[in-house]
């Protein structure tokens, strides 16, 4: 047991260490850089690669989901992105919300 508690000392020791060193740097920092442009273009391809792939190759519990329930759920994460401002947070738990809405009947259901 305690070194489990060790572990987590050390995770939050070292967590807490780079959010330290990132409010020290903040401020040097100019956010429209070209480094801050590339990091954000990553970001959203990532996202954007992992979204098709669930929409395309799902695994695991999406095999059940229908595909125009997942297309559904894609087009309604892309309007939020577009409605509220290119806010991807909104855009990906709209869209996942979406989709746990539309395949929440199918679980009830018996099969």
């Amino acid at each position: 047991m305690s070194e489990l508690w060790l572990l987590v000392i050390v995770c939050s020791v070292t967590t807490y260490l780079w959010r330290a060193l990132g409010v020290l740097l903040s401020g040097r920092i100019r956010t429209d850089s070209d480094i801050f442009n590339w990091a954000a273009c990553v970001a959203y391809a990532m996202v954007s690669g992992l979204i098709m792939r669930i929409v395309v190759m799902p695994t695991g519990v999406l095999t059940s989901s229908l595909l125009s329930h997942r297309l559904l759920a894609c087009a309604v994460g892309l309007a939020v992105f577009y409605l509220f401002r290119r806010n991807l947070f909104a855009a990906v738990c709209m869209g996942s919300a979406t989709l746990t809405a539309l395949n929440y009947p199918r679980l009830l259901l018996p099969s």
